[in-house]
């Protein structure tokens, strides 16, 4: 008896190294790609000065910073890492490499995600924003310490303020339980706590994601070489190369007397934007004319349409999942303590069903974070590359840290995987009501299908502009009254 006890004690020992070496090698990965990504876009001239405190100083903030979106980038991997993971143990359910991908380990993963969360968001990300802002209080030796000692102060001060204000919230919606728990901090206020910044984080999503997917088929074809029906290539590159080259000359040749120094001035700035225009686009007729016939003629309209076909899918899931909520209870968004891999596919259509859900899943956080950065309220907040202050950095990590930990309740409210939310993630006080989803289920349905519809029929009409050549027409001819039968008309007579 004994025996069998110790053996018992020595698996679990065995199985809790075990997942601790996986979380800590999968974190790892995630800081090194997150490091590499901030040093891309960091101002390397605040971390390369005279002054060796300051450099000291926004080098630690860096490694916060960089912890943060580490995590988010865990937290955008949760669903997908659960969902695959059950999908393998389907497929081998016997196998003896695969006995190390568990309910266990992906629990634990999800407990791990909802502390760090916690922790970057309310302790990490302000303490590096005060650490960086900060001097020492007047009359301290100078140095690290005395930033340290001061941001500190200024943290314990805003979380007072904080569990102030979240204690009057919870007074005001729940008078019994705030009584009851004054002095219950960590079971019960920073629980509520994140349950507003996730609510606060899903809607965000719920305005960004819209608008993201909409803006996902303009991003798609910048990045891409899109097709012309009947332009010539060659002949508008060299036109554009003479264009270029003329400006060029204008712009290295300056007036040598007085009035003309003062007239070249004036035009100066008109014409170097004139010149970044004509050169961008001398760039992409040469990124055309490299390209094969197959990039021009099939990979743009090929990404469109599997950019609509993502879009239409998510909308008619979530059409579906509003019949679901009508009709049954269980599809409403619920918490699990133990995820039961391997025992049933979370899809109707198996593993395929899976691997939609995962590209749906990675699709709805590229658009959010696309429609959140082409919002006119954070467009500031786009870092650029060797060129984004520290500041910034902590904006960035902090918002898309909100974004990410509210993606797999984003998922699961709209019903894109039936995957139920594990450990903290799902003891949100708001994922109960059924109206809250409900409305929410229909305001993405109606944002999203009116944001598709304008943004395909005005692309449609745009781009068949483009091809046929019609946006050569004079300035006093509007293109937007162009109709469409007018658009075939033309195309078919040139063709002909």
């Amino acid at each position: 008896m004994e025996t069998d006890d110790v053996s018992v004690r020595e698996q679990l020992f065995h199985n809790r190294v075990r997942e601790t070496i996986i979380c800590v090698l999968l974190f790892t990965c995630l800081y090194m790609v997150s490091y590499l990504i901030l040093t891309h876009f960091k101002k390397n001239a605040e971390f390369v000065t005279d002054d060796i405190e300051d450099a000291t100083v926004n080098k630690i903030a860096l490694w916060l910073c960089t912890f943060t979106l580490s995590v988010a980038v865990c937290a955008v991997l949760l669903l997908p890492i659960s969902i695959l993971s059950n999908e393998v143990l389907l497929t081998f359910p016997q196998s003896y490499y695969m006995q190390w991908l568990n309910g266990s380990l992906i629990h634990g993963l999800w407990n791990l995600v909802f502390l760090f969360s916690n922790v970057s968001l309310v302790f990490l990300m302000p303490f590096a924003y005060f650490f960086t802002e900060s001097e020492g209080f007047a009359g301290s030796r100078k140095g690290v310490m005395a930033r340290v000692y001061e941001a500190v102060v200024l943290l314990l001060l805003l979380a007072l303020l904080v569990l102030g204000i979240v204690w009057v919230a919870s007074a005001l919606l729940h008078d019994n339980m705030a009584r009851k728990s004054l002095y219950d901090l960590w079971e019960y206020y920073l629980p509520y706590l994140y349950s507003g910044i996730s609510l606060f984080g899903v809607l965000l999503l719920l305005l960004c994601t819209p608008f993201g997917l909409s803006r996902m088929f303009s991003v798609t074809g910048s990045l891409l070489v899109k097709p012309r029906l009947l332009e010539d290539v060659e002949d508008t590159l060299s036109c554009t190369a003479f264009e270029e080259d003329s400006l060029s000359r204008k712009l290295n040749s300056g007036g040598t007397r007085e009035r003309e120094r003062v007239c070249w001035v004036r035009l100066n700035v008109a014409m170097k934007k004139e010149y970044l225009t004509v050169q961008s686009k001398r760039i992409a007729l040469e990124m055309r004319r490299k390209a094969s016939p197959w990039q021009r003629n099939l990979g743009y309209p090929l990404a469109m349409l599997a950019l609509l076909a993502l879009t239409v899918m998510c909308v008619l899931m979530v059409c579906f999942n509003v019949l679901e909520l009508l009709l049954d209870e269980t599809a409403m968004p619920r918490g699990m303590e133990d995820p039961h891999l391997g025992m049933a596919s979370f899809s109707m259509f198996g593993s395929l069903g899976a691997a939609v859900q995962v590209v749906l899943i990675l699709y709805l956080m590229v658009s959010s974070v696309v429609g959140f950065y082409s919002s006119p309220l954070f467009t500031g907040l786009l870092p650029r590359a060797q060129d984004t202050h520290l500041t910034q950095i902590i904006a960035n990590c902090v918002s898309l840290l909100i974004l990410s930990s509210a993606l797999p309740v984003f998922s699961r409210t709209l019903g894109i995987t039936r995957f139920d939310l594990l450990g903290d993630f799902g003891r949100y006080n708001w994922l109960g009501n059924f109206y809250i989803v409900f409305l929410y289920n229909m305001l993405f349905a109606g944002l999203t299908s009116a944001s598709l519809i304008k943004t395909v029929t005005w692309a449609v009409q745009r781009e068949l502009i483009r091809a046929f050549g019609l946006h050569r027409l004079p300035l006093t001819v509007s293109r937007s009254t162009v109709p469409f039968r007018l658009l075939l008309a033309s195309g078919l007579s040139k063709i002909q």
